[in-house]
């Protein structure tokens, strides 16, 4: 599944957000994962957004490292949840 954040006018970077789940049927536990891909302009831009809207932290996400031959950044968050 992948999200798509509409950027601000003010806001030039762009960045794709990817969202992965697996799922532990024993523990009830699902393995969040959001990857954003982009400049790491736009990856800091939507980092610092998602921060502000309490989704997670700045410092859990990854440092933004090499993502393909495009000259592309990537960043990850992983996060745990409860399932019911």
């Amino acid at each position: 599944m992948q999200a798509y954040f509409v950027p601000n006018e003010n806001q030039l970077p762009s960045a794709e957000v990817s969202i992965q789940a697996s799922t532990d049927p024993v523990s009830q536990k699902e393995l969040i994962k959001v990857m954003v891909i982009g400049s790491r302009k736009g990856i800091n831009s939507i980092i610092k957004t998602l921060h502000r809207l309490r989704f997670a932290e700045v410092r859990e996400w990854s440092p933004p490292i090499p993502y393909g031959a495009s000259g592309e950044m990537m960043s990850l968050l992983r996060r745990q949840i409860m399932v019911d």
